[in-house]
């Protein structure tokens, strides 16, 4: 055993120097490993971080949150009952704010979304504009920079008022206070209508549902009635969205199932009969956002390990080179009694070792571009032992794979013919 490793380490010695003896050709032979280990080690970084990223915005929205909106966007396969959808409506937010109906929620926000565009002065964009009630702010745990924001009064007067997001107050207004200005905001109606800045909510950041900061916000009637058509074929007011909170996580389940059950009897929706809303829970999203993100990291991964099959044809292009120089090299080793194996495993090993080097670097060249990424404040990517360990590996077996053959080519020459080669 120890006659084998002291040989093992003389083979490693002998590579070694032939590498160090090459140091340019070392280093341009390795450069493909080092960046296919970094392209790896990155790119499964920030699939792994996009996907922490998305599940923390889920997770922050609570555990019970369970979202209702037209359609098929849940679990509800497209379809309707007897003539149509005709959406979701005040009516079924008020079937689903009936306790004798759902009796697991605790809390029921609508609300109806659309774009529009703002004006004030000379400057015009576009944004997302929100019809809410007043517990849309507790609902999403929302803080106000200054102002207030919608009340009661406001949705039953069907008020010209307006809540701006951090971002919108900024572009519209810049360092000037926007309270009490107004501001007017062209829905699909075609009208411009004005609307009074009554409040500015705090900077909330990007989430997967609803981006605050770009949003501004008016009681819901308001932007049913003056900014939108949110009329159905019947004359219902349509809504966008019903958030239902439920008491707790354990109820959510049961919670789901009135609320479809409190839907179909609305539409008039028989058992059998595909409904015309989807259903979403923080598991449903969870379970997608973990199915796309993992398909994601795996695409990505793989395009990166392209780059270490091309790492490992050089290998094996100066592997073959390293051979052809070395040709009495070889015969003199093999005159003065090295086996076929001895040529085979040192040929071998200095494959294997140019790939391990350029592996080391890749993990130092893949942590520096993740650092670099987060950086940015996009987000911040998640380097797995995983993915270090499988981009490593995977350029170690590249190196073993394709140094193989001219080890193979070296072992095989007769020392007689290797003597004469000049």
């Amino acid at each position: 055993m120890i006659i084998q490793l002291i040989d093992l380490w003389e083979n490693v010695r002998v590579a070694l120097d032939g590498l160090v003896a090459n140091k340019l050709r070392s280093a341009l032979t390795m450069l493909g490993i080092i960046i296919g280990v970094a392209a790896v080690i990155a790119l499964m970084s920030i699939g792994s971080g996009a996907q922490a990223e998305i599940t923390g915005q889920i997770n922050s929205m609570g555990t019970n949150m369970v979202i209702v909106m037209p359609m098929s966007f849940g679990r509800g396969s497209v379809g309707g009952g007897k003539g149509g959808s005709l959406g979701l409506t005040m009516n079924d937010v008020d079937a689903l704010a009936d306790p004798n109906n759902v009796s697991g929620a605790e809390l029921i926000v609508t609300q109806f979304d659309g774009n529009g565009q703002l004006i004030y002065g000379d400057t015009n964009l576009n944004a997302t504009v929100s019809g809410v009630t007043p517990e849309y702010l507790t609902l999403y745990e929302l803080e106000l920079a200054q102002g207030e924001f919608i009340d009661e009064d406001h949705v039953a007067r069907r008020s010209k008022v307006v809540v701006l997001g951090d971002t919108i107050a900024e572009e519209l207004f810049g360092d000037f206070d926007p309270l009490g200005q107004t501001i007017k905001i062209v829905g699909s109606s075609g009208h411009r209508v004005s609307l009074a800045v009554m409040g500015v909510l705090e900077s909330q950041g990007d989430s997967m549902m609803n981006n605050v900061d770009a949003s501004v916000f008016v009681p819901i009637s308001t932007a049913q009635t003056k900014l939108f058509n949110a009329r159905n074929a019947v004359g219902a007011l349509m809504v966008s969205r019903i958030n239902v909170m439920a008491k707790s996580e354990e109820l959510v389940d049961i919670t789901e199932e009135q609320i479809e059950n409190t839907l179909r009897e609305e539409h008039d929706l028989l058992a059998d009969e595909d409904v015309d809303f989807g259903i979403l829970n923080q598991a449903d999203l969870l379970e997608t956002v973990a199915t796309v993100t993992d398909t994601l990291t795996v695409f990505l991964g793989a395009i990166a390990g392209i780059s270490l099959l091309v790492g490992g044809i050089g290998i094996m292009n100066i592997m073959l080179v390293s051979v052809t120089e070395r040709t009495r090299e070889i015969g003199l080793r093999k005159a003065v009694g090295a086996r076929k194996g001895d040529i085979l495993l040192q040929f071998l090993m200095e494959a294997v070792i140019l790939s391990f080097l350029g592996g080391l670097l890749g993990i130092g060249l893949g942590l520096g571009l993740a650092a670099l990424v987060n950086l940015t404040g996009i987000f911040s990517p998640v380097v797995t032992g995983g993915s270090i360990t499988l981009a490593v590996g995977f350029s170690l077996v590249i190196g073993l794979f394709f140094g193989i053959y001219p080890a193979n080519q070296a072992a095989k020459l007769n020392p007689i013919e290797a003597l004469r080669y000049e």
